[in-house]
């Protein structure tokens, strides 16, 4: 059995989103291809799952009221002053 892959950030977390994050499908109240988080927006982690075949955590970010599934590459810990104290 492969051990599950270590979270590189956790619940709680202030990130950045890296690029647009676009809705792929998996928001039906919004259209596909809708823009719900815009790179440089700041979020917050509010959950860190996994996903158990490709052996990757999968973080739940809360960006401006709206929740968005994120991979580490789409998202980073914002430079120092960019994010606002928790």
């Amino acid at each position: 059995m492969i051990e599950p892959r270590d979270a590189k950030y956790q619940w709680g977390q202030r990130v950045v989103a890296l690029d647009d994050l676009i809705n792929d499908g998996s928001f039906p109240d919004h259209p596909v291809d809708a823009l719900l988080a815009r790179a440089g927006d700041i979020g917050e982690i509010v959950q860190v799952g996994h996903h158990v075949d490709a052996n990757i955590p999968v973080y739940l970010v809360e960006f401006n009221g709206l929740v968005v599934g994120c991979l580490e590459e789409e998202i980073a810990v914002p430079e120092r002053g960019l994010a606002p104290a928790a």
